[in-house]
């Protein structure tokens, strides 16, 4: 028997977001959770205070809820990431779907002393490179375009429209302009929050040279960006 497949519509605040299609084998795991009640429980009172890892234990105890939490506190950066580490918005999309994808089919791989956020940049970074190994190189505005789509505020002027736009397209080409170290470095930082240990131990590189990069990154774009 060939494993059933259902196409899971999340909700998102932004259009321009992917949506996920799951591959899945309980009929417990991973229902749209407008639909299905979850099977673990979640403490509503204090959504702030639960850790993505408490979440993800949930989840592998067959929360649909906590998925679905995970989901919407890392979807927004990490589609931003791949919008800027790939060259082309397609790509992004499929790589994001896939992702996903993988932190399920991959979920009882995942280690509780591993943080939640580094397993799934993990998955991310590799999928990434094997995109990057395998695409033509092009440069391409649809990823800025994108990030206008996902970032906009509702019914902006066309003032404020037309310098985000602007603001956007000149941060997209000095990043595209940086060398593919220091991008991965500073996107990292800047979308994650990572610090400088983190950036090492994600990219395999010493501290220092995390910090090397994300300087000089810092300093291309000054540059660029005429900041």
């Amino acid at each position: 028997m060939g494993e059933a497949f259902t196409v899971i519509t999340m909700e998102t605040p932004e259009a321009s977001l992917p949506r996920l299609g799951l591959e899945r084998q309980n009929p417990a795991l991973l229902a749209n959770s407008a639909s299905t009640a979850p099977t673990g429980s979640v403490e509503p009172s204090a959504p702030s205070e639960i850790t993505d890892e408490v979440l993800m234990q949930q989840y592998l105890g067959g929360s649909n809820a906590a998925f679905d939490r995970l989901y919407a506190r890392h979807r927004q950066p990490l589609y931003r990431l791949l919008l800027r580490l790939l060259p082309r918005r397609a790509l992004a999309d499929e790589v994001f779907q896939d992702v996903w994808l993988r932190v399920v089919s991959h979920r009882s791989s995942w280690q509780p002393t591993v943080p939640f956020r580094a397993w799934l940049l993990r998955i991310a970074r590799n999928r990434a490179i094997d995109t990057l190994r395998q695409a033509r190189p092009e440069q391409s505005g649809e990823s800025a375009d994108a990030l206008i789509e996902s970032t906009a505020d509702s019914d902006p002027t066309p003032e404020v429209a037309l310098s985000r736009f602007e603001s956007a397209r000149r941060l997209e080409i000095a990043l595209a302009s940086l060398p593919e170290s220091q991008r991965e470095t500073f996107l990292l930082r800047a979308e994650f929050g990572l610090g400088h240990d983190e950036i090492a131990e994600l990219t395999g590189v010493g501290a220092e040279t995390a910090k090397s990069r994300l300087r000089y990154a810092y300093a291309r774009l000054r540059e660029a960006l005429g900041a």
